[in-house]
């Protein structure tokens, strides 16, 4: 049906209506489960699927719906691994997130064409793709930014009192029920609420009786935050966050007090309010384009024609949720991002606004086929173009977006935490430290059950006045020697026992400690006693009575695995060189150190064609430091010619140094001498000859 056809509010344009968005749901779906990742991805992942798999609570404000979604289907899916099965989970999510968007611009316009524009658009877009297919939050939410507008276009094509009224309810329980999920979906609840009690009051249909009513099914939808409370009482999650046995604990997570309620970080200046937005419009244009924000402001301009004016109330409030969301989230949005990693965790909450976009362009694309129609009356060519239009823009979407959005072959964090336990003797403790290896590691550990004589123990988690009490009994043969972690030890004011790095590794001194990645900045009590030694992509905490053979620890390490290169040696021959350049020890064992990792440096760059690009200076100053102890096991033309030709590499490639005119210099200076050399070297051939 075209759009100049009305949509209509019968059963059969419903029936129609339905139809059409489950086939386009299963059409969207079929592209995700094609692209989904086969194992764990990155970001949150790690720790909602171990939430869910553990009945723990996640990080603030605690998910309870999509970790009640997330248990249900690792324990019903027959098929993949814990992470697949919640992967799966969010495809299928994101796919009913498009049927609605389909389905509400389907209710306003009649147009299929503008409905698969929307649907299209926002569900192939690059972020909506990414994070469809991810086990995260953001699926869910699409889903139920998706089911509000959906719930209020049929609110407004209700033909009688009883049917507003079972719409109204039906559209308040899933309020509630949608802030079990991300808390943003209130910006868009504060402007259809107030909407929807206008239009009963207007109609004469709100009673005190029907708002309390309403009220009700509100909070029937919140029931599912229950759910944090029962699981810390239970207290058997191996990993969970918070403790919400209390009220004032309950509401700690539920506000975000631990990030910063209505913030996104708890101690960050971010960007403008004007850069902000300024950013999220150059990102709408990029992941929308910019054909689709000007059918989007067609169907604002529209509500001016006296043909649209039964449809304008709703496009108005669709336009009023785009406009509040995309002002207040500027506002409080306290990231910067100029900065590539703070953009990064920004721009997945511009898809709420991205899909209030898209059913405003796909409302827009209708609009035009409208007009155009009752211009030309009825000709088959605009209806021809709508098709053309809506599916050239989709088809698009899905050619741009595809190979990057294909996950189906990646296997880089499970890859990363699997290979990484591997590596740990038996018993280690790895104190944990950033979301990558804590959520990757704790997924393999717990939900998949590997190593479990390893026991993982969070740095940042441990300054929490809640993880030791709350967990400590899941970390056997460990001894906490207190309450709280703090480089300050003793009583703290609120009475709490709190103990110091290096004491906790004195009372677990049996045990093989390894950081996993680095140690916390604020807590230098451990170099009292220990010092860090290179363990593949971790450290070894090793007590400082030890003395340091670079021999065995070439040998120890050679094979283990790291997370940027193949293994860890590199890391191991750089440890070895800075030891030689700070360390106070005879000139004997430093020359010893400089020609271990001269050895180390030039059997790995050798063995590696495709190396980094830093890899070529490493192993230039290794020559030149060599070159200096005038060893007569090396030959210094040898060395001196490797030293000015792995300098010369590195400054081809790594035109950005700041000190590439340095080295250039430099090169120069080593060239001059290799050629005395050389000729030194020929001259004494001569007179021998």
């Amino acid at each position: 049906m075209g759009a100049g056809a009305g949509a209509g509010t019968g059963t059969g344009t419903g029936i129609r209506a339905g139809g059409a968005s489950g086939a386009l749901g299963a059409a969207v779906a079929a592209l995700y489960a094609a692209t989904l990742p086969p194992a764990l991805p990155g970001g949150d992942a790690g720790e909602l699927i171990t939430a869910a798999y553990e009945l723990g609570v996640a990080h603030p404000p605690g998910y309870p719906l999509f970790t009640l979604l997330a248990k249900l289907v690792t324990g019903l899916l027959p098929v993949g691994s814990p992470a697949y099965r919640v992967n799966l989970l969010c495809g299928l999510l994101g796919a009913a997130a498009a049927s609605l968007l389909f389905y509400t611009v389907f209710r306003l316009s009649g147009s299929y064409a503008g409905g698969i524009l929307a649907a299209g658009v926002f569900s192939f877009s690059r972020l909506t793709w990414q994070w469809s297919i991810a086990a995260e939050v953001f699926s869910l939410n699409n889903l139920f930014v998706g089911l509000l507008m959906a719930l209020t276009v049929h609110f407004e094509e209700a033909s009688t009192a009883k049917e507003r009224s079972k719409i109204s309810k039906l559209g308040a329980f899933c309020c509630g029920l949608s802030v079990c999920n991300q808390h943003t979906i209130v910006l868009y609840i504060a402007c259809i609420v107030p909407w929807v009690l206008s239009q009963l009051f207007r109609k004469m249909e709100l009673s005190l009786g029907h708002l309390l009513k309403l009220g009700l099914c509100f909070l029937a939808g919140l029931l599912p935050y229950l759910y944090l409370p029962a699981s810390s009482y239970l207290n058997q999650a191996r990993w969970t966050w918070g403790d919400q046995t209390t009220f004032q604990g309950f509401l700690t997570h539920f506000l975000r007090e631990e990030y910063g309620t209505f913030n996104l970080a708890k101690s960050e200046t971010g960007s403008s309010m004007r850069e902000m937005l300024v950013f999220q419009l150059t990102q709408m244009k990029s992941e929308l384009s910019l054909p689709v924000l000007a059918l989007a402001l067609v169907a604002c301009l529209s509500t001016a024609l006296p043909t649209k004016r039964q449809k304008s109330s709703t496009v108005w409030l669709f336009t009023a949720m785009l406009c509040l969301y995309s002002l207040f989230f500027a506002w409080r949005a306290n990231l910067d991002v100029t900065k590539p990693l703070f953009l990064g965790v920004v721009e997945r909450f511009w898809l709420q606004s991205s899909a209030v976009v898209a059913v405003l362009a796909g409302l827009g694309l209708a609009v035009l086929a409208s007009v155009g129609s009752a211009v030309l009356k009825g000709s088959w060519v605009l209806s021809w173009l709508e098709w053309l239009s809506a599916l050239a823009l989709v088809a698009s979407q899905v050619w741009t977006n595809y190979s990057a959005c294909d996950q189906s072959n990646n296997y880089v964090v499970d890859k990363f935490a699997r290979n990484l336990l591997s590596s740990m003797p038996k018993g280690a403790v790895i104190l944990l430290r950033g979301d990558l290896p804590g959520n990757a590691l704790r997924y393999v550990h717990y939900c998949e059950g590997m190593r479990p004589d390893i026991t993982l123990v969070d740095q940042e988690m441990m300054t929490y006045e809640w993880y030791l009490p709350k967990l400590a009994k899941h970390l056997p043969g460990v001894y906490f020697p207190g309450n709280r972690w703090n480089p300050v030890e003793g009583v703290l004011p609120d009475g709490t026992l709190a103990f110091n790095l290096h004491h906790f590794l004195q009372v677990n001194k049996n045990k093989e400690a390894f950081a996993c990645i680095g140690l916390h900045e604020g807590d230098s009590t451990w170099r009292r006693s220990y010092s860090l030694w290179p363990w593949g992509t971790c450290e070894k905490l090793v007590p400082s009575h030890v003395t340091f053979d670079p021999e065995e620890w070439i040998h120890l390490t050679r094979n283990l695995y790291n997370w940027t290169e193949d293994y860890g040696r590199m890391k191991t021959a750089f440890f070895i060189f800075e030891l030689a350049e700070t360390a106070h020890v005879t000139a004997e064992v430093k020359s010893q150190l400089y020609t271990f990792a001269y050895t180390s440096y030039k059997e790995i760059v050798n063995s590696h064609p495709n190396h980094p690009v830093n890899w070529h200076k490493n192993y230039a100053i290794a020559c030149e430091r060599m070159l200096r102890l005038r060893r007569l096991d090396h030959d210094p033309e040898v060395l001196l010619s490797e030293t000015v030709r792995h300098f010369l590499l590195y400054t081809e490639k790594a035109e950005d140094d700041p000190q590439r005119q340095d080295i250039l210099q430099a090169v120069k200076h080593l060239k001059k001498e290799l050629q005395g050399l050389r000729k030194m070297k020929k001259d004494a051939r001569g007179r021998a000859g």
